[in-house]
């Protein structure tokens, strides 16, 4: 019902003539839904507006398989290659997937993280948000095998000199185009047979001066992923590795 204005003088100059208590329970009691409403109008507000105000924008998707690195390493191969590309770090970055474990043949204990690690590396393929993935050689021939990887020479052959000084840098691996895999493991086939190819389509990167330096215990590589949208920063992200210095490692 509407309240004729001589009804709203009378409840104002009540309101008015009450202690601050009364003031407080009159308060809760009629106008407690709009200011809940109003509290999480502005909370919500809020929240979207500081996440737009600090979310970084996504220069290159990364991945860490089967391989682990210093937090100043990590610095090196993110933040630092954000600040060369002339972006500021606090609003761009490399979006880095770690700890994740691919096998073909995990333990009993790993089967669960290696398949869950699997299925976020194929969703993130599939999503195309990654790009490059470091890895060891066991991540590197499930990569390869599964045909997620880029020939990289395609990717450097705008970049002679580039290519030239990573040459005894690339490396070979095998691509199944076709498989019998299924049967086989169903006992429907009584061989594996498989077609082939080989693409040269990683970089082993031990003797980088960013990476001889780093202890790592068996060689590591960087692949860059077949789809990705990101082609042009994942060649300068190459580019600016074989240029990093190992300074302060």
């Amino acid at each position: 019902m509407k309240l004729t204005r001589e009804d709203r003088a009378a409840l104002w100059s009540a309101f008015r003539q009450m202690r601050p208590a009364q003031k407080i329970e009159y308060i809760f009691t009629y106008f407690r839904l709009p200011i809940f409403l109003t509290v999480v109008a502005l909370v919500v507000t809020g929240s979207l507006v500081y996440q737009r105000v600090t979310r970084k924008e996504p220069v290159l998707y990364a991945a860490h398989i089967n391989v682990s690195v210093g937090e100043t390493l990590e610095g090196r191969l993110t933040g630092d290659f954000v600040t060369s590309l002339g972006k500021d770090p606090k609003r761009a970055e490399v979006y880095l997937y770690q700890a994740l474990y691919l096998s073909d043949n995990p333990s009993q204990e790993d089967h669960q993280y290696s398949y869950a690690s699997r299925l976020k590396v194929v969703s993130a393929i599939e999503s195309k948000q990654l790009d490059v993935a470091l890895m060891d050689r066991k991540g590197y021939d499930i990569l390869s095998h599964s045909g997620y990887l880029l020939p990289l020479p395609d990717l450097l052959a705008d970049d002679p000199d580039l290519q030239a000084r990573l040459a005894p840098c690339l490396t070979a691996n095998t691509v199944v185009l076709e498989d019998n895999a299924v049967e086989y493991q169903l006992g429907e086939a009584d061989r594996y047979e498989a077609e082939t190819r080989e693409d040269v389509n990683a970089l082993e990167l031990t003797s980088l001066p960013l990476f001889a330096q780093a202890g790592f215990p068996k060689k590591v590589y960087l692949g860059v992923i077949a789809n990705t949208p990101r082609a042009d920063t994942a060649a300068r992200y190459i580019s600016y590795l074989a240029s990093a210095p190992a300074e302060g490692l």
